[in-house]
């Protein structure tokens, strides 16, 4: 439960201090096309949680968001870094690029979402080498979009699971992003 210690203390904290100003903000406006990036931390879980240390995540994405529908689309590409637990000499990488569905409560001075999809992973450590291997996997998740002037910033977490030969991947990346 320690795990999830510090990105449930960013969500809370993310929601404070919007709720301070949510009051003298406008309702949320999604732009038909959006491009944003985000980073933050990747938790990881299960059997890969016993052998790396909580990593960083870097992502960018676009979304599309149909007028008047409550539901959108983003494609996300993220790289996930993790170190090992035993040694400093051994990370693991997950790159991956996801096509997601986001039901969102656009109009709310604070809109919470859900969003989840499937996507490509490249799994690779640098424990086996240069050797690394590609597979499909999907993600859920929630996040906050909080709108400020021209742009909005949101908040973000999504549990990860790549199926792999024999077993899966799991982790959590709690990301901080902007989208324009």
């Amino acid at each position: 439960m320690r795990k999830f210690g510090i990105p449930a203390a960013m969500m809370a904290f993310a929601m404070l201090a919007g709720a301070g100003t949510a009051n003298a903000q406008v309702a949320t406006v999604l732009k038909p096309v959006q491009l944003g990036v985000a980073l933050g931390g990747a938790i990881p879980l299960s059997d890969f949680g016993k052998s790396f240390n909580t990593g960083f995540n870097v992502t960018g994405t676009v979304g599309v968001n149909p007028a008047g529908l409550p539901v959108g689309f983003r494609i996300d590409a993220a790289y996930n870094q993790f170190g090992a637990k035993a040694t400093t000499t051994v990370s693991a990488k997950i790159a991956g690029v996801s096509g997601n569905v986001v039901l969102s409560m656009a109009g709310a001075q604070m809109a919470p979402y859900l969003i989840g999809g499937v996507g490509y992973y490249r799994v690779s450590s640098s424990l086996t080498g240069s050797v690394a291997s590609n597979h499909f996997g999907f993600n859920a998740g929630a996040g906050l979009q909080i709108p400020l002037s021209g742009f909005a910033t949101f908040i973000e977490a999504r549990y990860n699971r790549i199926s792999e030969n024999g077993g899966s991947t799991s982790f959590v990346p709690v990301t901080v992003g902007v989208m324009f």
